[in-house]
């Protein structure tokens, strides 16, 4: 489980936008070793991923975007949680100067490493050592997030300013007011990963094409954001959140007919938000 199986990077050599996409939770790999350790089928373990999220990106790359894409299937390691967000109960002889988070995705099972969905209950037969957990952070979160770090710094040096978008899908919301649920949402932790100028733009783009659009709620960003949003350094990072039946079929499975316009819309986020600022100020103040 190198840096090469648990993500890739598409995208031109020299970046043409200062925007840069990211999928966490679209792997479909699955390490054969996995199988022994499930208690349950790969078809339960497989909701835990942002179904098909990755093509919902294609429109944006062919028209020059960069993105690093999970592999790596969410069922092995959450590429979205703070490498401490860890439950000490899922994991053998915790080393004594491990600093765990017990934030409220952990309680929920859903931490660095998920252990239980409500459809299912429990995932796993055992527990892991400390030893896998470090392996595990070491050969696919770090270097995952070391890349999108990496290019978010070339992308302000040429630039003057680079926007991360996190790219998530998210289960149908309840409709909780006259017209209709919420599709869409963006998330900049309340402020601290982005400028505001760039969420109301984004936030433009999809009330134009017709969608409700909530901000933060209920889904603010997670350590993606965290990681990499600094607005006062010029780094930006905002999350977006799919409804799934955007672009899934009924059973929240496979692509529908609307992947295209969804893509579209993203690639039209992505433009606009590239188009905030102005690259031959910065190349030129180089």
């Amino acid at each position: 489980m190198g840096g090469e199986e648990a993500f890739f990077v598409v995208g031109p050599e020299v970046p043409r936008s200062p925007v840069l996409l990211a999928v966490p939770h679209a792997g479909r790999f699955y390490p054969p070793s996995l199988a022994d350790q499930a208690r349950v089928s790969f078809d339960r373990l497989r909701a835990l991923e942002d179904r098909h999220a990755d093509l919902l990106v294609g429109q944006a790359l062919a028209a020059g975007a960069t993105a690093v894409i999970a592999n790596l299937a969410r069922a092995v390691i959450d590429l979205n949680r703070d490498p401490r967000e860890i439950d000490p109960a899922m994991v053998e002889d915790v080393a004594s100067t491990a600093r765990l988070v017990p934030s409220g995705k952990v309680r929920a099972g859903l931490g660095l490493f998920p252990r239980r969905l409500p459809s299912c209950g429990e995932l796993w037969r055992r527990r892991i050592s400390w030893q896998e957990v470090e392996r595990r952070v070491q050969e696919a979160h770090e270097p995952y997030h070391r890349k999108i770090a990496e290019q978010l710094e070339v992308m302000r040096r040429m630039f003057g300013t680079a926007v991360l978008i996190d790219c998530h899908s998210m289960p149908p919301l309840p409709v909780r007011q006259a017209g209709g649920p919420v599709r869409i949402v963006v998330g900049d932790r309340f402020g601290a990963g982005a400028s505001a100028a760039i969420v109301d733009e984004a936030m433009a783009v999809i009330e134009g094409a017709g969608l409700r659009v909530a901000r933060n709620h209920p889904y603010a960003g997670g350590h993606t954001i965290d990681r990499h949003g600094r607005p006062a350094q010029g780094i930006h990072a905002i999350q977006i959140e799919f409804d799934r039946s955007l672009y899934l079929d009924a059973a929240l499975d496979r692509p529908n007919d609307n992947l295209l316009a969804c893509g579209h819309l993203l690639a039209t986020v992505a433009a606009r938000i590239g188009d905030l600022f102005d690259p031959g100020l910065a190349i030129a103040a180089e």
